[in-house]
């Protein structure tokens, strides 16, 4: 009778073990969904930003017109990502065409003086860091979702419960890895 009492006992205490296990699985998972809701919070943010932008420059930039439709090109396609390595292949396409417009920005004067291309400029930039903080963020929290997973004995809830892997926001440009060049000489 004891030893009923002993196995009655471990399969409840397994029991509250897998409950408690796969709720932490759940809680992880939730958690990396909302990381990813809020990059794309600071992402909607920055595509609603980019054709004002555009519009405010585009009549002082007339010769500039290939890479104002770049900007807007990236943005589309930008704008319809899906899932986390799609999304960061493109916004990095992105990235890299607002770099140019705002490299041609400095070369106007008029441009470079105008409040609401400065304003708009600072809005971009501050969602910029919204999103990179967002980015860590969700790798932070997809990271950890990803070794509950892969850790023993949590392994084999995920397994019996087809939990997925988070995909993580990575550099995929090799450029982007590059050390950057600094050369604070005064000799050109």
């Amino acid at each position: 009778m004891a030893a009923l009492y002993v196995v009655i006992g471990l399969a409840v205490v397994v029991m509250f073990w897998v409950v408690a296990k796969y709720n932490s699985l759940i809680t992880l998972r939730n958690q990396t969904t909302n990381g990813w809701k809020q990059i794309d919070v600071q992402l909607k943010r920055r595509h609603d930003l980019i054709p004002n932008l555009v519009n405010t420059v585009k009549g002082m930039m007339e010769f500039e017109q290939e890479t104002l439709e770049r900007v807007i090109q990236a943005r589309n396609a930008a704008v319809s990502a899906t899932g986390v390595a799609d999304a960061a292949a493109k916004e990095n396409v992105l990235t890299g065409a607002l770099s140019k417009l705002f490299a041609l920005v400095e070369n106007y004067p008029n441009l470079k003086s105008n409040e609401n291309v400065k304003q708009l400029q600072e809005e971009l930039t501050s969602t910029e860091n919204k999103i990179s903080f967002a980015r860590q963020f969700y790798n932070d929290i997809a990271t950890q979702f990803n070794i509950a997973q892969q850790v023993f004995p949590g392994n084999i809830i995920a397994s019996m419960f087809n939990f997925k892997a988070a995909e993580l926001f990575e550099i995929t440009d090799a450029a982007e890895r590059a050390v950057p060049q600094v050369n604070l000489s005064l000799k050109k």
